[in-house]
């Protein structure tokens, strides 16, 4: 039977045979083939589509799922009870390693400059040597801030904690590659990408940041979870506001 999904989501997203064939790299008619006989592409090419449509593998090739929960069971490196548990020499490393991309979501995140001083000019830096940096915060005017702060009983404090992090980072904005955004959405998770590397923080309600737990995750092919939460960061990126520059 055909692949109808495959085909009425090529059309939502106002792609033809064609546009995919040229962004997977393969004929045309290979793609034709994955709609009228419901050929499964490979692993890569799986990727590639469901990337450019922005939906997920699972939902256009849904006989694929063994595979993925396997692969996403193994993205899963450790879990930490909360955010202090995490070395100190894992963050270092991270920040130190991390060569092409480096995506940061948080309403503040300001315990990175105080256990790591030099932060911004590692960022910087980093950026110099052609990795892309991009920086979330929450903005510290946002409606969400204030209710997150009523909600950990901290009040504006966590605004003042927004507007610091923003001010530490403004000097590392003058190197091209690093950008900052704010954003003004509830914050369900805060997300720390190191190329391959993801750190997850779930929020629970009434509880720091800090004291909730940690997520380590690193991207395995074929696997999920690691996709998973770097769409929804493009996804607070995309709503995001450019960071108002400082003196």
């Amino acid at each position: 039977m055909p692949n109808d999904r495959l085909r009425a989501t090529i059309a939502a997203k106002n792609h033809t045979i064609q546009s995919v064939a040229d962004h997977v790299q393969v004929d045309p008619k290979t793609v034709e083939r994955w709609i009228t006989r419901d050929r499964v592409p490979h692993r890569g090419h799986r990727w590639k589509t469901a990337q450019l449509l922005a939906t997920d593998e699972l939902y256009l090739w849904p006989s694929v799922e063994p595979e993925a929960k396997t692969a996403s069971a193994a993205e899963l490196a450790t879990f930490y009870p909360n955010r202090g548990a995490v070395p100190g020499s894992l963050w270092s490393s991270l920040i130190d390693n991390a060569t092409s991309q480096i995506d940061i979501l948080v309403y503040a995140g300001l315990f990175l400059f105080d256990s790591h001083p030099d932060f911004a000019d590692d960022l910087a830096d980093k950026a110099a040597a052609g990795a892309q940096v991009r920086i979330l915060l929450g903005d510290p005017s946002s409606e969400a801030i204030r209710h997150r702060g009523e909600e950990e009983g901290i009040g504006d404090d966590l605004a003042a904690r927004a507007r610091l992090s923003l001010k530490y980072l403004r000097p590392a904005t003058r190197t091209p590659g690093v950008e900052v955004r704010l954003h003004d959405t509830i914050l369900y998770n805060s997300v720390y990408r190191f190329d391959d590397d993801v750190l997850v923080n779930p929020h629970v309600f009434g509880a720091p940041a800090g004291q909730n737990p940690m997520m380590h995750f690193r991207y395995v092919p074929g696997g999920r979870t690691f996709r998973h939460y770097l769409r929804s960061f493009d996804r607070v990126w995309e709503l995001g506001t450019p960071a108002p520059a400082g003196r």
